[in-house]
């Protein structure tokens, strides 16, 4: 993408357009200069870089294995650094200014209290860190000049034995800055049926929660996802393409499962770099979400763990633009089906839908046109 391509957003307009960001996680987004500090205090000593621009480096390197499993492995430097209440706060509050400085008004952030306990925190005291330091990130990036709203997802470790302790606490602390639940960790051989008390309990408490399905694992692990376990959304989802069939003549057929997802209008939570990087996808050419946005599923597009991707929702969004030549109306309808599948109150989300996404566009396609005139025209009257 050039700045000089009158009608692609510039790399500009993207950081500067409202964003909404459904699926990151906490543990994910560090700023490497912050986990080197706090492994000091704490004194962790097994960082494999303790220079800021070089760790950054080897996290973004490991992650590029094409393995879920690897890939899952960077976090145990991430999670060592975060089992005290003052560093979940500084990096809930980072997070949040560092995300509002990326032009994102909207972002549930999941995180598991279960790993952040080693240091004798209680799963309160951690789901209490995190809820301050969202806040104190707010404040600090709306006197930057910038907008942003944070809600919590509590995530259980798929491979343990706690999600129903930590879908109880979601419950607990939703009007307190938690919006819902989450499971993560490795599919396979992990499948959510195994969590089933946690998702009865959710449902019969009327809940949100979503589920990683369909990263590393297929159409099983979605169908258990939805049909079983009654996600309302799917973290990722990526693998359903497997039930979509693209004949020679580029005539599209879907399966069932695939019609059933598009029908229902089950929100799909991709995030390109990352599926790159855990080989759910070859390239971003290559990747799903193309297909998917040419079928009207309701996709919404996400950064997974900014830190080992070396990624922001602006990069991502610049990544879909070289790749697919989106537009300012593509990037809108990503991000109006983000804020519609959000976690929130039906009217908070079409207040964020009214009075700041749909602005926000407006004034930069305002800005598209005032380009294109000037580039057809060579001239200005004022």
């Amino acid at each position: 993408m050039t700045s000089e391509t009158p009608n692609l957003p510039t790399p500009d307009q993207i950081r500067r357009s409202p964003k909404v960001l459904l699926h990151d996680h906490l543990d994910g987004g560090l700023r490497p200069g912050t986990i080197i500090e706090l492994a000091h205090k704490v004194g962790y000593e097994n960082l494999p870089e303790t220079e800021a621009d070089k760790l950054g480096i080897w996290f973004r390197e490991a992650a590029d294995s094409g393995s879920l499993p690897r890939y899952l492995e960077t976090f145990a430097h991430t999670c060592a650094v975060m089992q005290t209440k003052e560093a979940l706060f500084r990096v809930a509050s980072e997070c949040a200014q560092d995300l509002a400085e990326d032009g994102v008004v909207y972002a549930e952030i999941r995180y598991a209290p279960e790993q952040h306990l080693e240091a004798g925190l209680t799963l309160e005291e951690v789901v209490e860190a995190v809820n301050e330091g969202f806040r104190e990130g707010e404040r600090r990036a709306r006197t930057n000049g910038n907008r942003i709203r944070v809600g919590a997802l509590l995530t259980a470790m798929r491979h343990a034995a706690r999600a129903l302790e930590i879908a109880e606490l979601a419950n607990r602390y939703r009007d307190n800055g938690v919006v819902g639940f989450d499971i993560a960790g490795a599919e396979a051989g992990f499948p959510p049926t195994r969590h089933l008390d946690a998702f009865e309990y959710l449902k019969r408490e009327n809940n949100h929660f979503t589920i990683h399905a369909g990263e590393a694992f297929g159409l099983p692990s979605i169908w258990q996802a939805l049909q079983w376990c009654g996600a309302d959304r799917l973290g990722h989802g990526v693998k359903i393409i497997d039930d979509i069939e693209v004949a020679p003549d580029g005539s599209v057929k879907l399966g069932r499962l695939a019609s059933y997802v598009r029908d229902k209008r089950i929100p799909l939570e991709m995030c390109p770099t990352s599926n790159l990087q855990t080989a759910a996808a070859a390239s971003y050419a290559e990747h799903p979400i193309g297909l998917l946005r040419k079928l009207h599923f309701r996709l919404t597009v996400n950064t997974d763990n900014r830190l080992m991707s070396g990624t922001s929702m602006s990069r991502e969004f610049e990544h879909l633009v070289d790749t697919f030549g989106y537009t300012l109306d593509d990037m809108q309808w990503f991000t109006v089906n983000a804020m519609k599948s959000a976690f929130i109150p039906f009217d908070e989300r079409l207040a964020m839908i009214n009075e700041v996404i749909k602005p926000g566009y407006a004034e930069l396609k305002s800005e598209w046109l005032f380009r294109q005139t000037v580039s057809t025209s060579g001239s200005v009257s004022v």
